[in-house]
């Protein structure tokens, strides 16, 4: 049965369906699946320490899992690339949020997947409007996809990707901190920098992951 409360219904069959989706995204990019896994746990921490509901705790969460599911679609040579990304690559890699949008589009027949398309959509708007795909600014930018970025990029930066080796807490700390109310919402990113410390002693969300993450082997 769905799971009801005062701010909204998640339907049961949401995470049946982010597990094949997520074993289909392990299979051919298991880095960037591990990246998503992680960016959906902290999404939620970020949204709860920032005074969301439960509801849109879970909304952010599931953001946070698709908001890269559509690099399945991007070339791996691109994906892997051990250095920077020329112009053109760099405008294909750029296509991934509307990719992930048009992924998990199929499942917005529900108002839970209706309502986080946005929010994956605009994982990569700034709130300085220098972002894409869209070009919004500040609150334009849907709250969840402003909580998504910084913890993407607090991921992004923590990890050893194929193009550079991970950096430590307290310079991708720094970064955010000096793109605070440019690339990121001034408050959320307040938020985080004052919470993230204590999130690694934290459990994490006992459903979503045992469920979904757990399951996909």
């Amino acid at each position: 049965m769905p799971v009801s409360s005062q701010w909204g219904d998640i339907p049961d069959w949401i995470y049946e369906s982010a597990q094949s989706l997520m074993q289909a995204f392990k299979l051919v990019d298991p880095s960037t699946y591990a990246h998503c896994c992680r960016v959906a746990e902290f999404s939620r921490k970020l949204a709860r320490d920032a005074g969301l509901n439960p509801y849109e705790q879970k909304l952010a969460e599931f953001a946070g899992l698709f908001h890269d599911i559509g690099k399945i679609g991007i070339a791996q040579s691109i994906i892997t690339k051990p250095g920077r990304l020329d112009l053109d690559e760099f405008e294909i890699m750029k296509t991934h949020p509307e990719m992930s949008e048009n992924i998990i589009q199929p499942l917005a027949f529900h108002d839970f997947v209706k309502q986080i398309l946005p929010s994956i959509r605009g994982h990569h708007e700034r709130y300085d409007g220098a972002g894409y795909p869209d070009k919004k600014i500040g609150d334009e930018i849907p709250l969840l996809a402003r909580v998504v970025l910084v913890v993407d990029t607090y991921d992004a930066m923590s990890f050893t990707r194929s193009y550079r080796q991970g950096m430590p807490d307290d310079v991708v700390y720094a970064e955010i901190k000096r793109c605070s109310g440019t690339q990121f919402d001034s408050q959320l990113a307040k938020i985080f920098l004052e919470t993230h410390k204590n999130w690694k002693t934290q459990e994490s969300d006992q459903d979503t992951f045992n469920y979904i993450i757990k399951k996909v082997a």
